[in-house]
This record gives structure tokens, C-alpha cells and sequence, in this order.
């Protein structure tokens, strides 16, 4: 709820930009925070780099009772002023420049923000780490204190903030020891976690209540609100195999040269150097990265790089290190800073620009054009239902209820119907498309809510019923309002017989969508005069548009040679010569 809320804040600011822009602009801003606060908490630990060196434990002779622990800190080792801002900008560019993290500064997601406070919650730990002892417990001075209040923050905003508890945990006992004063002040600390917390998340019952135009889960009752939070929905990719874990595993050893490009050998090089340098630090790095990357390739989806994103700040962090390293082993003396810091110039113009043309997006408005012409193709008050989440559906969210774009066409999630919250939203937003069918519905419903509560379901009987759910959001709806649908419903569903259409009823290609039509006569069809633009570097979402688009165009034309309207065929067939050139035209449509 975090993100929301201040994302909300923020898109009120009257900058003359649209909203997504505006958005996306708060998402580099938190992008660019995460960085200043790696660099100063760099810093801080340079500057304080012998007190997380190893310690050697001594008793006082002397009663049980009155015996004292004295701490030696290892000493002797100085890094110049110079070289520690040097080696903490040289790892917070490292950082910011690295593919995955660059790229939250161009989407609108919570892991923006994530990266921020992930920054804040380990500058908070170290400085209540290294706080002096005649600060008591309950004194609000207590960083122990902030850092429970940071980490509620954290939690309001990305659940994977627990990553990073089991090396909170290192740190806090290995200064705090395990005894009763350190149990007290973790209840006092849990006394200010919780409530924050709960008061950050109550936001989400209260604004479902109010059954707001995107209401995802409905979390107005306990039952949802947990299901909910816990990602229930999600849950089913979660530790699935231990293959996907190999799999995942996998992709993210070999993507890490991509990441940091050439940096990574300076990463290397920190963790041996920063074991010896600043051991306790390095132990609470490695745990973290450590519990971080066994976390998350047990989670098996495909845009999972985000979930890296903790133990790619670990492995900028050994960076630093290995900056010092490298200032270290050269000479003569009077060269050391220029050459270290020469280094670091040419090892970050190399990641910027190895990295910079896959992150640049300031020539993608695939997905602006394709929404925009899908829907203004269609029929006032129409229907498209739709599973493609990624490449319509979401946009639509956006530029219907933001930007105000065709509102009147009611863009309905073919999967989401399988979720009993989401009947709530349809009836929220387009009362009337459910009528007639809410027998059905509530029967969907209670066969539903075993299998919502991982209990015992019958799979044939919600299958079936679900099937009868999208047949009859046709059959009642189709005297009253156009219907459509992309190709991946023809593809995927219809044709093997997933989802049947109504008797009486057949489907034709229109524009980029399919057409639920009565009769078996000429259908017509508006010019393809939209226009998708396409960035000059392409990715597998571009691509899939390009197929999309170029699949309909092509049963379009072939629609027409089956009336032997030949030259409504080659309008088709050259509009995807012309806009949509990476897609296969058929043969016998090629001569055309």
C-alpha cells in the first residue's frame, strides 16, 4: 500500500506531464535516492571500517557476577579521504548503472521504492550497530528503535523486505548478544513494527470498501486482506520443483556478467578483500545475498530479475571493497588515486554503455498504440475479453480510468474470472454484463472457496462451471453489445474447444481483434489505418505485438480472398508489409 499511497501524493503535483510519465518520473527519483543512500552508507562504513573488523573477546578476572565483557577492535588499517569517496560513488554507479536496477527507474513498480528503503533500512541497521552503549532501551534515541520503523515501511511496501531479516539478525546478536535485554528490546522494537504496520496496511480494507474502480482481492473481510498480503494468487509458482529452482538458479549465474558487465571482477575481488577488511560486514552481505538468491529461484516466473535485486546491492557493496583493493596494489604512490579513479571512470562508461540500449525506452509506445488502436477499433459500449495482461489489459486499466480513453468498452480478464473477487469489480465498474448469469456465478463461487483455501475441491466441477461462465458472458450479452476477443483466444481456446462460443455463433477477423458475429455472410471491416510504433531494439513483448497484430491482419486478408475481394485482401497484406515487417506473411497470401 505504500507505493500507492504516496504514488497517489505524487501524481497530484501539477507537473505538465501525463500521469504515467509523472509516475514513472517518481520511480527514478526513488531509483536515484537508492543510489545517494548506497554512497553515503559506503562511506559510513569506510569511515568506520575497523569497528566491523574482527573482535577478540576477553574476561576480567573477578566474582561471576561483576565479570565484564571488553570488546578489542582491531586497528591500524586507514583508507585516505580521497579514495572512500572515491570507492562509494565508484560502487553506487556500479549499482545504479547495473541492468536490473537501472531498469526499475523506468517502469512504475514497487520495486523502485524497494530499492530505496532496502538503502534506508541497512544505513539504519549499521548506525544502530555501532551505537554507544549508554543509550538505554526504551530511549527514543534507540536506532534499534528507527530500524523497526523502517523496516515496517519496508514491509508496507514489498513483503520481500524479509530477505534481508536473516542478516539483521547476524548483526543485531552478534552486538547485542542473546541474553534478556536483547529479547526486551526486540519485543520493544516488535511493539513499534507491528502497529505501524497495521496502520500503513489498513489502507487497503478501507479504500476496497469503497469499492473503488480497480479493486484487486476485495480485501475488506481478514480472509482476503491475508490472502491478499501473503500473494495467495501467486503462491502456485512459489517452491514448485526443484527444476525450476535449477532453472532459475541458472539464469541468474549467467546473467550476472550482464549486469554488472566488467564491475563484477571488482565484486569479486571486494568479497575475499572486505572478509579481512570489515569481516562482520562481509558475513552480513553473504547471508544476505546468500538468503536472497535461495529465496528467490524458488519462485518460478519469468520476470524474476527483480527479485535479484537485494543481492545485486550485496555485490556492489564487495565492490567498494575492491576499489580499495586495487588502489592498494598499485604504485608508485604519488599514481595511486589517479589511476584507481581512471579505472572506475572507464569500467562505468563500459557498463553504461553495454547496458544503456537495452534499458532505454524513449522510443517504446508499442503498448500506448496498441491499446489505443485495439480499442478504438471496436463498437461503442462493446466487450473485449482478453487474458493478455502484460500487453492490453493492464494499459487499458490505465487509459480508460486514468486518461479517460474509451471507458465505454468493458475489457474483461478471461483469467482473472477464475477469481471470486473479481465478479465484485465487473459489477462495479459494468453492472449490467453480468445479468442474467449470476446463478451460475454464485455456483462458481462456492465451488471456488475450497480451492481460495487451499482445501479440498472438486477441479472438474470449477472447470466446467467456468467454462459455462465465459459461454454465457457471450450468450448474454451479444444482443446488446459487440464482442471481441485477440488471436491468443482463437489459438488457445477455441480451437481446442476451452471455450465454445454460443450456438449459432462464429468469430471473424476485425481490425486487430476477432469478431463475434450471428451469420456466415461478409462481414465488413474499417481500414487499418492505425499506426503502432515500434522501437528500433526490439524485445519479446515488442515482438509479440508485431505477431499479434500481424496474425489478425493476415486472417483478415484471407477472410477477403474467401469472398474473392481481392483487393480489400492486399490493403491487409500490405499494411503488414509496411508496419509490422517481422512477421511471417503466409504463403498464399505472399503473392498478394
Amino acid at each position: 500500500p505504500l507505493f500507492t499511497i504516496i504514488g497517489y501524493i505524487f501524481s497530484k503535483i501539477p507537473f505538465p506531464f501525463t500521469t504515467a510519465f509523472q509516475l514513472n518520473l517518481l520511480t527514478a527519483f526513488w531509483c536515484s535516492f537508492g543510489v545517494g543512500l548506497f554512497v553515503h552508507t559506503s562511506k559510513f562504513i569506510l569511515d568506520n571500517i575497523n569497528r566491523f573488523s574482527t573482535v577478540k573477546k576477553t574476561m576480567k578476572k573477578g566474582k561471576k557476577s561483576k565479570q565484564k565483557e571488553n570488546i578489542k577492535i582491531q586497528s591500524g588499517y586507514s583508507i585516505p579521504e580521497s579514495l572512500k569517496y572515491i570507492a562509494s560513488i565508484g560502487g553506487g554507479l556500479f549499482l545504479g548503472l547495473s541492468k536490473t536496477y537501472w531498469f526499475q527507474s523506468t517502469s512504475v513498480e514497487v520495486y523502485s521504492m524497494h530499492i530505496f528503503l532496502i538503502s534506508l533500512i541497512i544505513l539504519v541497521l549499521l548506525k544502530a550497530y555501532l551505537y554507544k552503549k549508554e543509550i538505554k532501551t526504551f530511549s527514543v534515541k534507540n536506532p534499534w528503535i528507527m530500524l523497526a520503523v523502517v523496516l515496517a515501511l519496508g514491509f508496507s511496501n514489498h513483503m520481500t523486505t524479509l530477505l534481508i531479516l536473516p542478516g539483521i539478525a547476524y548483526l543485531y546478536f552478534s552486538r547485542e548478544r542473546l541474553n534478556k535485554a536483547s529479547i526486551k528490546q526486540i519485543v520493544l522494537m516488535l511493539l513499534v513494527f507491528f502497529p505501524l504496520l497495521i496502520i500503513i496496511y489498513s489502507y487497503l480494507p478501507i479504500r476496497a470498501s469503497q469499492n473503488p474502480a480497480i479493486n484487486w482481492g476485495n480485501p475488506v473481510d481478514f480472509e482476503r486482506i491475508m490472502r491478499h498480503i501473503s500473494g495467495k494468487q501467486y503462491q502456485v509458482w512459489l517452491f514448485s520443483s526443484a527444476e525450476a529452482a535449477k532453472k532459475q538458479l541458472a539464469y541468474f549465474i549467467n546473467n550476472l556478467p550482464i549486469e554488472y558487465t566488467f564491475s563484477l571482477i571488482i565484486s569479486i575481488i571486494g568479497l575475499f578483500v572486505s572478509f579481512t577488511r570489515a569481516r562482520k560486514f562481509s558475513i552480513f552481505l553473504l547471508i544476505t545475498f546468500i538468503s536472497t538468491v535461495a529465496y528467490s529461484i524458488n519462485y518460478d516466473i519469468n520476470d524474476i530479475d527483480s527479485y535479484f535485486l537485494l543481492a545485486y546491492i550485496t555485490l556492489a557493496y564487495f565492490s567498494v571493497f575492491g576499489i580499495i583493493k586495487i588502489y592498494d596494489s598499485i604504485n608508485p604512490e604519488k599514481y595511486k588515486i589517479t589511476a584507481v579513479s581512471l579505472l572506475v571512470v572507464v569500467l562505468l562508461a563500459a557498463e553504461f554503455f553495454i547496458n544503456y540500449q537495452d534499458i532505454d525506452q524513449s522510443d517504446t509506445y508499442t503498448f500506448e498504440d496498441y491499446t489505443k488502436a485495439v480499442l478504438s477499433g471496436t463498437d461503442k459500449n462493446s466487450i473485449v475479453f482478453s487474458y493478455l495482461w502484460d500487453y492490453f489489459v493492464s494499459p487499458s486499466y490505465y487509459y480508460q480510468y486514468v486518461e479517460n480513453f474509451r471507458k465505454d468498452v468493458a475489457v474483461i480478464d478471461k483469467e482473472l474470472l477464475r477469481r471470486s473477487w473479481y465478479y465484485h469489480q465487473i459489477e462495479t465498474d459494468h453492472p449490467d454484463i453480468l445479468t442474467g448469469m449470476q446463478t451460475d456465478i454464485e455456483l462458481f463461487k462456492n465451488a471456488l472457496v475450497p480451492f481460495e483455501r487451499s482445501e479440498n475441491f472438486n477441479a472438474n466441477l470449477l472447470e466446467s462451471l467456468y467454462r459455462k461462465i465465459m459461454t454465457d458472458l457471450v450468450g448474454t450479452n451479444i444482443e446488446k453489445r459487440s464482442f471481441y476477443f485477440p488471436p491468443e483466444i482463437v489459438e488457445n481456446e477455441l480451437r481446442n474447444g476451452q471455450f465454445k462460443l454460443p450456438g449459432g455463433y462464429t468469430y471473424v477477423p476485425d481490425l486487430l481483434l476477432y469478431k463475434v458475429v450471428k451469420n456466415t455472410e461478409y462481414i465488413p471491416a474499417p481500414d487499418p489505418d492505425f499506426h503502432i510504433r515500434f522501437p528500433k531494439n526490439g524485445d519479446r513483448y515488442t515482438d509479440f505485438i508485431q505477431n499479434l497484430a500481424g496474425t489478425v491482419l493476415a486472417s483478415r486478408a484471407l477472410y477477403e480472398l474467401r469472398f474473392n475481394k481481392i483487393d480489400r485482401a492486399k490493403v491487409y497484406v500490405n499494411k503488414i508489409r509496411s508496419d509490422f515487417p517481422k512477421y511471417q506473411i503466409p504463403g498464399n497470401l505472399s503473392g498478394l
